[in-house]
């Protein structure tokens, strides 16, 4: 295509020229298994968004795949084009905060409120933080509304296309979900890696469903 058809279909609004290369986001609740995701991303062959600042530890053994711009990206989203075709961790509370003038592609971690309850109380646990002292019924009851919230946003907003991955899936059917993150990002993954990244002894909190499949 030659330069002046280029711009005549952009002055047209043929072409985008900010949405050409999507930004990959991993969103989800913490303890939603995010971190999983961005290692079966990784392991496929999508370049990750980390700086290395969260370390491993006993509760993500092998890393969080964080990047701490992201924890200001409410009040300063500017660096956001830098990482067009990368994936980018991002808490479901922060989603909101996304400019509509890029292209998305969310894959958001679906876990059950139980297990995710569990998972939390056992971090803040190894790390001697105090328990904020709210009930379990109250901050499942807190989630839920919120997941309510922003799933409702993101069917508003067109530039954000959404694919929603049950943890559990992952681990009872990877090759299924990785096939279907492939669709997805409509990029030609190396499945058998991402296939290795998926431990199920890694699933130490289970929640009712998981308990009711060992039955």
């Amino acid at each position: 295509m030659n330069p002046l058809s280029v711009l005549r279909r952009l002055r047209n609004g043929f072409i985008a020229p900010d949405r050409r290369e999507p930004i990959i986001v991993v969103a989800g609740l913490p303890r939603s298994g995010t971190s999983l995701m961005m290692q079966m991303l990784e392991a496929g062959g999508i370049e990750i968004a980390t700086d290395g600042v969260r370390t491993a530890d006993a509760d993500n053994p092998r890393g969080y795949y964080e990047l701490e711009r992201v924890k200001s990206l409410d009040r300063d989203a500017s660096w956001l084009g830098e990482h067009k075709d990368k994936a980018v961790k991002i808490i479901s509370m922060l989603l909101v905060a996304l400019p509509p003038h890029h292209d998305y592609r969310i894959i958001f971690m679906e876990r059950e409120i139980p297990e995710i309850l569990a998972s939390q109380k056992v971090m803040l646990a190894r790390r001697g933080t105090p328990d904020p002292g709210e009930r379990d019924e109250e901050l499942a009851a807190s989630y839920e509304r919120h997941l309510v919230s922003v799933k409702q946003t993101l069917a508003n907003r067109p530039e954000a296309r959404t694919l929603y991955v049950s943890y559990r899936e992952i681990l009872q059917y990877p090759r299924r979900v990785a096939a279907q993150i492939c669709r997805f990002l409509q990029k030609d993954l190396d499945i058998e890696g991402m296939l290795r990244t998926v431990d199920p002894r890694l699933h130490r909190q289970k929640g009712p469903a998981a308990q009711a499949d060992r039955c």
